[in-house]
């Protein structure tokens, strides 16, 4: 299968991976053609990228983080109880995070479950979901890649389920904002953006006082917007200031943001946001831990279309998890364009002259 953006997509092209609905089950099956409607209306609900059948790379399959079971729980879950805290009749009450708690920590230990059977397992590109809210899936995306990074950097079970709960929960505040403001199709104002910055504290008021909540953990939906060198906020931190698990879930919680769908502007690539993340390590971010974020995330998805500097063109077909950056690529078009009768493939690991140039070129396609 191959990995194209939907601009490209075409009617009667099949589906290489399943598309999910806002519960967490499957909406549009894999091999399933594809027609106009149904790419308009993917379009519209935020996918950027679709897995296609290819013939030609039918034999790349793309690895699963979570089981079918965890995944449509934790959906469900982290919808039906932030769906309640968004509620226009609770919005002015005292948030009751209690009966939400053992639900999370439940959660959680099915998560940390699943991805300890596959330590060695990469940070792929998300699932392929329609959801009702960003928040949704953004909340289960970050608590995934920061258990992952927490198992990377040697946590125990009591860490990851302390760090993991403050990622599960980092934006809970978010349910106590103003929803003209968190549904608002754009770019927020100045003003609008003072009060988003709001839902850091309301988090942390929101779990502070929940004995089921770790205050560690209360701490990382404080914490998680503060940066290295003091920019960040609700207090402007700096440095040791910060709790650990805070830096961790504010580094993951950047990256997926940049590499989802916003009604502003289009989903970015791994390899394009690591370039981001690394122009500011040391800034914002702990070189330390950016380093150990580009060692475990997939910057160049299975399926995507790269050209190299030889002007051949071809896929990503393997990973090689030492080298995240020097994958196995199937070239499929020589220099000129031209289709080759027998593709073959090439591990840029061992051929060091060669280079990635260009990614998700149309013209490769």
């Amino acid at each position: 299968m191959r990995l194209l953006p939907i601009t490209v997509c075409k009617p009667g092209m099949k589906l290489g991976r399943n598309i999910y609905n806002e519960e967490g089950i499957t909406l549009l099956a894999e091999h399933v053609e594809l027609t106009d409607t149904m790419l308009r209306r993917l379009s519209m609900h935020g996918i950027d990228f679709l897995y296609i059948d290819d013939p030609r790379t039918d034999d790349i399959a793309i690895p699963e983080l979570l089981t079918d079971e965890t995944r449509q729980a934790a959906t469900k879950v982290i919808r039906s109880h932030f769906r309640k805290l968004m509620d226009d009749s609770s919005r002015k009450k005292p948030a009751q995070v209690g009966a939400l708690s053992k639900d999370f920590r439940q959660i959680l230990s099915m998560i940390i479950d699943d991805l300890s059977h596959q330590k060695n397992a990469m940070i792929m590109l998300t699932v392929m979901q329609i959801t009702d809210h960003y928040l949704f899936q953004h909340s289960m995306n970050v608590c995934i890649y920061a258990t992952l990074l927490g198992m990377a950097n040697g946590y125990n079970r009591d860490q990851l389920q302390t760090m993991g709960l403050g990622a599960l929960l980092h934006d809970i505040g978010k349910t106590k904002i103003d929803l003209s403001i968190l549904k608002k199709p754009g770019r927020l104002s100045d003003q609008e953006f003072e009060s988003m910055k709001q839902h850091a504290v309301l988090g942390f008021q929101m779990l502070k006082d929940e004995p089921n909540i770790p205050l560690l953990s209360a701490h990382c939906a404080l914490q998680h917007h503060e940066r290295l060198d003091g920019s960040g906020y609700p207090r402007s931190l700096k440095g040791y200031e910060i709790l650990e698990y805070a830096k961790w879930i504010g580094l993951v919680d950047a990256y997926d943001a940049m590499t989802t769908h916003r009604v502003y502007r289009n989903a970015m690539l791994p390899h394009q946001v690591m370039e981001i993340l690394y122009t500011e390590a040391g800034v914002k971010f702990d070189l330390d831990k950016v380093e150990l974020f580009r060692d475990k995330v997939a910057i160049y998805p299975l399926g995507v279309s790269v050209k190299l500097n030889t002007g051949e063109s071809g896929v990503v077909v393997d990973l090689n998890a030492a080298y995240p950056h020097r994958p196995v690529i199937r070239i499929l078009k020589n220099e000129g364009g031209e289709e080759l009768p027998a593709p073959y493939e090439v591990d840029l690991s061992k051929k060091l002259t060669l280079m990635i140039e260009t990614v998700n070129d149309v013209e490769s396609f």
